[in-house]
């Protein structure tokens, strides 16, 4: 049984986060919502405007962003890269099982969110994982050239 305040025991570090961003461009959105306030929204709309293809997945709505949104992972007819979770720890397992399913490389669990045993069940699987770290603040980060990140001190 999952803690409730867990931190990561095992996470990937800045480069195989890197990696992650540069190889892989299709993202399940687990929890995207249709409210312009919500994190998952703002993540989902700075991933599609660059250059990610992001696939909603939220039950209450037919369309977000203007993309289809499937109710569960499992019903995408697409091959899914990424699997972004804005979901609260105890439904990850869940969802781990369904990204393992669909074959998705990576699960990349949100700022907050953490939990290492259904992230080691996503290794043992052979899918890279990402726990408690914002995807869009991630490839902001990561995307400034190291030059300019240096001259910014």
């Amino acid at each position: 049984m999952a803690r409730v305040c867990e931190i990561p025991l095992d996470n990937s570090d800045n480069q195989e986060i890197k990696d992650i961003l540069n190889q892989y461009r299709k993202v399940a959105v687990i929890g995207l919502s249709n409210n312009e306030e919500k994190p998952s929204h703002q993540v989902g709309k700075y991933l599609k405007e660059n250059g990610f293809k992001i696939y909603p997945v939220n039950p209450g709505y037919k369309k977000i962003l203007g993309e289809t949104c499937y109710p569960s992972l499992l019903e995408i007819p697409h091959p899914i890269e990424i699997v972004d979770i804005f979901r609260k720890p105890s439904v990850i397992p869940e969802i781990v099982a369904q990204a393992i399913q669909c074959k998705a490389a990576v699960v990349w669990m949100q700022s907050g969110i953490v939990n290492n045993e259904a992230a080691q069940m996503a290794r043992d699987a052979g899918l890279r994982v990402v726990m408690d770290r914002c995807m869009m603040a991630e490839h902001k980060r990561l995307s400034i050239p190291d030059e300019k990140r240096e001259n910014d001190h």
